[in-house]
């Protein structure tokens, strides 16, 4: 059966540095086909349409399409809706009106649970539409995908960022925090392990939300390894919690601002880097401490874009209009990891996906629950692009001294 109608796409959830580039794979590809009346994209997510604020990209040329898709952030801006039933139902009538027959939601496993419903309530209607949910997060946290698109490139600003940290605090030593986003999962701090190279290079400790985070154990793995190596640098995620599932960041921040989703605010404050800085000069004396936030520089930065990521992103972009119009299927977009480095496309049911959280398996962190292990280096690598840039040092050996002979 073929469906004539309208496409509608639309991007929710935090920006990426490759999400544009599902949007213009989308787009292009069902501008394709001979039964595809118009291809519009909802302004602000969801909201933009119940409002019935699209944008005709059926107008919009292929060669400011391209110069879209490699830009980051959200081209059609996004949202933080959490779409419930009533909502949804307003989003479908919205559709029959305008004749949508091909919905293409970007976003992570709350877009997920929207594409559910809204599919619900069409086939509760017999209203014939297709509707599939594009993968997206930089938290890499959606399930039944080896990585999700936007995750590469946020990783390959982690560990650059981090590369330049332990430069710098080889140079100037002291102990350094840096604070990365991860409410649940911790793949995006993770990533800051690429910048170890040499032995005694940081990032030292990761601390990640799948690990209870104990003060007193906190203490002692940052004393072992100033007194080790006279610095320390840690990663840590802005979403660790203690041992009765309490985030951290709440015991210090009062009135804490949560989100549609009912989620702490996390990020765009250096709260929790405060905090850790000030338990480590209260606590074992040492004065030189810093603490940097990443905050939201992870998810849409542009200059270190992995091509892996861009091409990916692309991709999926690509197979949702293929699954929705040649196959007249629709469900969630998931990539598998098929070789050392390929990747295949398949088509999953929402419900495996929508409102679920994945979390760093347990082969990826270490035993002590303060650093990752190498299986997890091995899994990262080939998405950070083959580009991906390296520090060095000087390796010359000391000269004899002659005034300080012992």
């Amino acid at each position: 059966m073929v469906l004539e109608g309208k496409v509608v796409v639309a991007q929710g959830g935090g920006p990426t540095a490759v999400i544009n580039q599902s949007l213009v794979g989308a787009v292009l590809e069902s501008r394709k086909f001979p039964q595809i009346t118009k291809v519009y994209g909802a302004v602000n997510g969801v909201s933009g349409i119940i409002n019935e604020d699209f944008l005709d990209l059926t107008q919009e040329t292929t060669h400011n399409l391209e110069q879209v898709a490699i830009t980051p952030s959200s081209a059609l801006f996004s949202t933080r809706d959490k779409p419930d039933n009533a909502y949804c139902k307003e989003i479908f009538n919205v559709f029959k009106a305008h004749n949508v027959r091909y919905f293409f939601y970007i976003g992570g496993n709350d877009s997920a649970d929207t594409v559910r419903i809204v599919n619900e309530q069409a086939e509760a209607s017999g209203y014939e539409f297709r509707a599939i949910h594009i993968p997206k997060t930089i938290d890499n946290d959606l399930m039944m995908n080896d990585h999700t698109p936007g995750y590469p490139s946020a990783a390959r600003f982690v560990a650059q960022s981090f590369i330049g940290l332990n430069l710098d605090n080889r140079a100037l030593p002291g102990v350094h925090i840096g604070v990365v986003m991860g409410r649940h999962a911790g793949f995006l701090t993770a990533a800051s392990a690429i910048a170890q190279k040499y032995p005694d290079d940081g990032p030292h400790l990761i601390y990640l939300p799948e690990r209870n985070f104990v003060v007193d154990k906190f203490l002692r793995d940052v004393k072992n390894v100033y007194d080790k190596y006279g610095r320390c640098i840690i990663a840590v995620s802005e979403g660790i919690q203690d041992e009765n599932g309490v985030p951290i960041v709440t015991k210090l921040v009062k009135n804490n601002e949560t989100d549609a989703h009912g989620n702490t605010q996390l990020s765009g404050t250096g709260a929790l880097g405060d905090l850790l800085s000030q338990l480590i000069r209260t606590n074992l004396g040492i004065h030189r401490v810093r603490s940097d936030t990443l905050g939201y520089l992870q998810r849409s930065f542009m200059g270190c874009v992995s091509g892996v990521d861009q091409h990916e992103a692309r991709e999926v972009g690509e197979k949702a209009a293929q699954f929705a119009i040649w196959h007249n299927i629709d469900g969630s977009i998931t990539i598998h990891r098929t070789g050392y480095y390929s990747v295949d496309y398949t088509m999953t049911d929402l419900h495996n996906v929508a409102g679920k959280t994945k979390l760093m398996p347990d082969e990826f962190i270490n035993a002590d629950g303060n650093n990752v292990t190498d299986a997890f280096k091995y899994y990262l690598q080939p998405l950070l692009g083959s580009d991906m840039p390296e520090a060095s040092m000087l390796r010359a050996p000391r000269a004899e001294k002659i005034l300080h002979k012992l």
